[in-house]
């Protein structure tokens, strides 16, 4: 059996959890799919993924899993993992889950695979690749030890919308979990997406990013504009936010965010490696560089070899038009 963890917050589904379903849906080979959904009254996001191809969707519901804490999680988690015995536990490679997996599987004393963007059969295994060297190479990795084995995806490596949704929604159960408070001993802060002035890129369904290629931090009000007519998020390559023109929380890339949106607009941005990592996911990649050897181009859906500052204003032009 195969269990994904969901994450939801206040009823709502993240997205990277349905790309999580996709990819157990790919893995699964005829074993069943269980979804958990931990959490204080998640009954909503519950009836959400029972929409899901999936065998059962069973709730985790306690009020010390709100707020979230990594000791509440994982002292629930590893309760619904006995009961369920799964194989293997996939999660997203969320900041939530960056938090508390490696402490849940090392409390299992199981192994763990995170930051996954593929899977394959190598040798009659299923093998999971993840990047290396900031992704300058790939390795084909087999898990090795006792089930379950944990893996997290990169957002990203599997859409969303390639879920397969049941001809009829999946029962939802509720399992009897018990968390003292005695294991609770952080306090949580707000989550970093709540933060003033900050912003989860991961949940952008368009972005405008930036790079060298913008010149000064006077001409970013350009791209600004743009983000504004396509309703998209503004961000930037690391040498941008290295030079404080803007937060380094619209940072994308290796050192930064990684994304997925539906369309990443990229203006003036060479495509190193670093920051491929980070966007390459990307539903549609548009690139805007005066390079045409630019390496952004090599990963670009569609390609505009020309200067910014005129193609852009063209763009914002003919969206208000």
């Amino acid at each position: 059996m195969i269990l994904v963890i969901a994450e939801q917050r206040g009823g709502d589904v993240n997205r990277a959890t349905w790309e999580t379903i996709a990819a157990a849906q790919q893995i699964a080979a005829g074993r069943p799919i269980v979804v958990a959904v931990p959490g204080d009254g998640v009954q909503s996001a519950a009836a959400d993924l029972a929409a899901a191809q999936v065998a059962e969707v069973v709730t985790v519901d306690n009020r010390l899993l709100e707020p979230y804490t990594p000791d509440g999680y994982t002292a629930a988690l590893q309760m619904v993992i006995s009961q369920l015995t799964p194989a293997l536990v996939l999660l997203p490679h969320t900041y939530r889950t960056r938090d508390f997996a490696p402490k849940l599987a090392a409390r299992l004393n199981r192994a763990i695979l995170t930051d996954v963007t593929a899977v394959k059969v190598v040798g009659g295994e299923t093998a999971f690749v993840r990047q290396m060297f900031q992704g300058k190479l790939t390795a084909d990795v087999v898990p090795q030890g006792p089930t379950p084995h944990f893996v997290t995806f990169q957002l990203g490596a599997f859409r969303a919308d390639q879920a397969a949704r049941g001809a009829t929604p999946a029962p939802v159960r509720a399992l009897s979990i018990v968390v003292a408070a005695a294991d609770i001993r952080q306090k949580p802060k707000a989550p970093f997406q709540e933060a003033k002035q900050a912003v989860d890129l991961s949940q952008a369904a368009r972005i405008v990013s930036v790079g060298r290629g913008i010149k000064e931090q006077a001409n970013i009000q350009i791209a600004q504009r743009l983000a504004d007519a396509l309703g998209a998020e503004l961000a930037a390559s690391r040498p941008i936010c290295d030079a404080g023109w803007l937060p380094m929380a619209r940072q994308v890339g290796s050192s930064g965010q990684t994304v997925a949106p539906k369309l990443y607009l990229a203006l003036g941005i060479s495509g190193a490696i670093q920051h491929l990592v980070g966007m390459k996911g990307a539903s549609t990649i548009v690139a805007v560089n005066k390079d045409p050897d630019a390496p952004i181009f090599e990963v670009a859906d569609y390609g505009i070899v020309g200067d910014l500052f005129e193609v852009v204003p063209a763009m914002i032009n003919a969206l208000k038009g």
